[in-house]
């Protein structure tokens, strides 16, 4: 009980001074030992990287969860050492609805049909999404996330007790000079034609006393010298360290875009897939002003060119380019029908014809042409119809 008393008093006191050098530097009353340019470098490269590390990681568990109530749930499992429970991802949800739906109002029926194809392809854009939150989870917010845990923490630890082992040097270079400036004036030359002799013993004493303190002061001011060289040191491994942490988050970042930019691709497959069922083939990427090419098959264009007339060209003229147009397409002898149009339809390019609600159309198919695609006229409009927008009347 007795040591612990000590150590206590001990530790109390070395924070006392150290609370005094803190007071007294930031009052500009005492010097402090400045780092090296180097060392105020690393620091300042470290601090940097440990911010923005936290911006990203925080907006990228935004991207992944949008969902803020969700956030705090998977992090208090997290706390607690529990598994975060499996959950339904926004187009699993909405490929549950749509399924339910279809069934509801009519699954032979054209919309619900296609509310089925339709949820299929969210369900699959759904677990799609699952991967990539897996995926970026793994190879890209846990090493994050792991070095602020982990490597962030060790280098404040050390940087915390490099600070305390400067305000110890700096006091002990504070009281080594308040002790030569003492002994200074304690051996200042006494005064012998003074009647009391008894002062010159008195200062030789206090000059005697005083040089024991100084030497006292010396020795703390090696020892505190010492341990801050070796914690700098320490420190600057660690700082020196955030390299190769760099390093390691590039690696991460590389396999968070490639995990992004599969996802990605996977979804353009799926979408471009739901677009071929419901017959709507898109020529180029979004964003593309040409016209979107035609669906029409070699076979219809051979049967077509039968009935596209013959233009002559003129001498000293050069020919005109001749192109396959759905106006010199004559219907066949038989097999037309009436259609009662669902749903409006805005024609895509030029082949195509735009429908409204409830119109009666005549249609017919050509030979090889794609089975969820027609011909359609209406008056002197011709043009190609999806199927999925028409019923064919008796």
């Amino acid at each position: 009980m007795d040591f612990n008393m000590k150590k206590l008093a001990s530790d109390a006191g070395i924070f006392f001074t150290r609370a005094v050098q803190f007071t007294e530097e930031k009052f500009g009353q005492a010097e402090k030992t400045e780092l090296d340019a180097h060392f105020e470098n690393l620091l300042a490269r470290a601090d940097s990287t440990k911010n923005w590390t936290e911006k990203i990681l925080r907006q990228t568990e935004v991207l992944l969860q949008p969902n803020p109530s969700a956030r705090v749930e998977e992090f208090l499992y997290e706390k607690l050492d529990r598994k975060v429970p499996s959950r339904v991802t926004n187009g699993e949800l909405l490929a549950q609805y749509m399924s339910e739906a279809a069934n509801e109002l009519g699954p032979e029926t054209p919309y619900g049909k296609t509310l089925i194809k339709v949820g299929e392809t969210e369900k699959r854009l759904g677990a799609a999404e699952r991967d990539f939150i897996h995926s970026a989870s793994i190879n890209f917010l846990t090493p994050l996330r792991n070095f602020l845990e982990g490597d962030w923490r060790t280098i404040s630890k050390e940087r915390r007790i490099l600070q305390n082992r400067r305000l110890d040097l700096d006091a002990c270079k504070a009281r080594l000079k308040k002790a030569k400036a003492a002994e200074a004036k304690a051996a200042a030359v006494p005064d012998f034609q003074e009647t009391r002799p008894r002062n010159y013993i008195l200062s030789a004493s206090a000059s005697a006393l005083w040089s024991d303190e100084v030497d006292k002061a010396e020795q703390e001011l090696r020892v505190a010298q010492t341990e801050f060289d070796r914690q700098a040191e320490v420190t600057r491994l660690l700082l020196e360290g955030i390299s190769s942490t760099h390093v390691n988050h590039l690696r991460c970042l590389q396999e968070f875009v490639e995990s992004q930019a599969t996802y990605y691709a996977q979804c353009y497959r799926h979408m471009l897939d739901l677009q071929k069922q419901l017959g709507r083939f898109p020529g180029t990427f979004v964003g593309n002003t040409e016209p979107a090419s035609s669906p029409l098959s070699a076979a219809s264009l051979a049967t077509a060119a039968a009935t596209i007339p013959v233009v002559p060209t003129v001498a000293g003229m050069p020919p005109t380019e001749t192109a396959l147009s759905l106006d010199d397409v004559a219907p066949p002898a038989s097999g037309t029908r009436k259609a009662r149009v669902l749903y409006d339809y805005e024609a895509a390019d030029s082949n195509e014809l735009a429908l409204l609600a409830d119109e009666l159309i005549t249609v017919y198919s050509l030979p090889g042409m794609d089975p969820d695609w027609l011909i359609g006229e209406r008056g002197n409009r011709k043009g190609k119809v999806p199927v999925t927008y028409l019923e064919l009347l008796s």
